[in-house]
């Protein structure tokens, strides 16, 4: 074999065979969160009660570490805190069935006075009253749907057909085999299960209060004891959010419930007391505890009542307090206490309601808090503060930049009037504005920005500087000067120039914008240097200093030497060495990184600059 053949094999690479590809992150997460969701749907049974104990005990752990800084053992502390939690359950029970036995004591006059209404009911109008109208209508309804399902068949052939058929006798036989302890369990089966539930939750509650310290080193261990700091700082976290959601909680429903008991005493409906209490209990329930919390002494009041005074007093009391609850008190005391969005409260109610019923319903809103709080200390599990918690995802001026690229300026508007109802117009450019246009320069050197959607941000940025209006402008100064806002490089330039325009203007100088194809040798020599007195060139590109040099030494040529020229870049940082470095690469009297600074050294350039109002 030639020796040129033997290198030119030796030469060539040897192809191994690829590995196989890794599975997709998001693949494994979604594996994962559905064997999670399958785990809390097979082990609900165990899971709930656990979950229950969970919650008492982050709301009985101060009580517990109350008694124990008055010097009183963990475990009488720990005893004495389930005992007072047994005694409030037991006490509850006893009034709601003593409420309930009195209420059953008074059914026959209920039920004299519904009849009363059904029967004004049905007297009502002329030609037969309502009820009957339409239970007629029903009955007649129903039974032609059944003529037509089932068509009768042809008589048979010798029978008359107005003869009856005869009716053929059924076999009734009573079966009896169920066992003392099968019927016993049928009917103690719904009231024991709730009992034993009640027993386990609060033997999972006492354990976990006396070993806390130990069951909160074991999750430190499991969740990587090499990072203590984010561990503690995640369970402190959680511990306070829900504690503080509880709390919160607590005095809401409570400044809800008393008024329903104090407004059925006075509006005369029967055991106000149970039903306030009734109500204070069920809006732990989220969505459905009020609705229910009405429905009892509303029905109640048609019944007690001969007429319709006491229901509508009923009903105007819940409404009442339900407005003033919700518009006035939750967002005073419980809306900021979650650290969840709306949207995330409703999507946790279903997810844990379908899951685990209506104790999912109960726990839907602290169990998402703790992972609202895992998310936000957890890296791998931030996708859930991002898509559950209440703080923003994204800053104004992303905001604003997608808004603009999305051809929808009224939004980025809107967001901007908000950020101007909390500081002023000097504050929105260099806070909002200026690092919206600074994020598209960053996509359009990746190669990302089109030149429609560059396009699209500059439009855009125009329109909504001119929709601000004029709110703070001066007047301009007669004899200041013209300051020309140039724009370096293409249309993002020309949108900051905008800004710094839009800025000089409202401080009362007269500020025209310059495009950049205004400055190229074929057309440099047409623009009007009359009257100026300073110009401001605009570059988000803050490494574009050949072409700024070049743009500088045409002003030069054009405006004279005696005109001071101010470099301005937007994106550099100004201690970064770009800002440093062009004054003596660009030859430009000065460089400038925000629209604030901008004005600052016009203002002090040469005395020939004056603008009206001060930073």
């Amino acid at each position: 074999m030639p020796q040129d053949t033997a290198s030119k094999l030796q030469a060539r690479p040897i192809p191994v065979p690829s590995a196989a590809p890794e599975s997709p992150p998001v693949t494994t997460m979604l594996m994962i969160l559905a064997l999670i969701m399958v785990t809390l749907y097979v082990g609900r049974d165990l899971l709930v009660p656990i979950a229950l104990a969970v919650l008492l005990s982050f709301v009985l752990a101060p009580l517990v570490s109350r008694l124990r800084r008055w010097r009183v053992p963990r475990v009488p502390a720990v005893a004495a805190v389930v005992a007072l939690l047994f005694v409030v359950i037991a006490g509850f029970g006893l009034m709601v069935g003593t409420q309930i036995a009195d209420l059953a004591g008074n059914a026959p006059t209920y039920e004299r006075n519904i009849r009363q209404k059904i029967q004004s009911l049905e007297g009502a109008g002329q030609g037969g009253g309502l009820v009957s109208r339409v239970s007629s209508m029903v009955r007649h309804l129903r039974s032609d749907i059944q003529q037509a399902a089932s068509p009768e068949k042809p008589p048979s052939p010798g029978v008359n057909p107005d003869t009856p058929p005869a009716q053929t006798p059924v076999l009734v036989r009573v079966e009896d085999d169920a066992s003392p302890v099968e019927v016993l369990g049928n009917y103690l089966g719904p009231v024991l299960a709730p009992l034993a539930t009640l027993g386990m939750v609060l033997v999972f509650t006492l354990f976990i209060l006396l070993q806390r310290e130990d069951l909160r080193d074991r999750f430190i261990r499991l969740a990587g004891s090499g990072d203590l700091s984010r561990t503690t700082v995640a369970m402190n976290d959680a511990g306070k959010r829900v504690s503080r959601y509880l709390l919160m909680q607590v005095v809401v429903n409570a400044l809800f419930g008393i008024p329903v008991g104090i407004g059925l005493w006075l509006i005369g409906v029967p055991n106000p007391a149970l039903w306030g209490l009734l109500a204070f209990v069920l809006r732990f329930v989220p969505f459905a505890g009020p609705v229910i919390a009405v429905s009892f002494p509303l029905l109640l009041s048609i019944a007690v009542d001969p007429g319709w005074t006491m229901p509508l007093l009923t009903a105007g009391l819940f409404v009442v307090l339900e407005l003033f609850s919700n518009n006035v008190v939750e967002p005073w005391l419980y809306g900021p206490a979650t650290g969840m969005s709306a949207v995330a409260i409703i999507v946790s109610a279903v997810f844990w309601t379908t899951l685990w019923g209506p104790v999912g319903l109960l726990l839907a809103t602290p169990l998402t808090v703790c992972l609202v709080v895992l998310g936000r200390h957890v890296p791998q599990l931030h996708f859930l503060e991002v898509m559950f918690g209440d703080r923003p995802v994204l800053p104004d001026e992303a905001k604003v930049y997608q808004r603009l690229l999305a051809g929808d300026p009224e939004e980025a508007i809107e967001i901007c009037e908000a950020t101007l109802e909390q500081g002023e117009f000097p504050a929105l450019l260099d806070r909002v504005l200026l690092p919206a246009l600074s994020l598209a320069e960053q996509d359009r050197q990746r190669g990302t920005l089109l030149p429609e959607g560059r396009h699209a941000v500059a439009t855009g940025m125009a329109a909504l500087l001119e929709s601000l209006g004029d709110l703070g402008a001066s007047a301009t100064s007669p004899g200041t000067g013209r300051i020309l806002c140039i724009a370096g490089r293409n249309e993002l330039d020309e949108a900051a120039a905008r800004l710094l325009s839009e800025r000089l203007r409202r401080d009362g100088a007269d500020a025209p914008v310059i495009a950049c194809a205004e400055l190229s040798p074929r057309h440099i020599d047409r623009l009007d240097a009359a009257g100026v007195r300073a110009a401001a060139v605009s570059y988000l590109n803050p490494s574009a200093l050949s072409h700024a040099r070049r743009t500088v030494a045409r002003l030069r040529r054009r405006l004279g030497p005696g005109v001071p020229i101010l470099l301005c870049l937007w994106e550099a940082h100004p201690e970064a060495d770009a800002p440093r470095r062009a004054t003596a690469e660009t030859a430009a009297d000065r460089v400038a990184t925000n629209i604030g600074a901008a004005v600052e050294q016009l203002e002090e350039l040469g005395g020939a600059v004056t603008l009206n109002a001060a930073e």
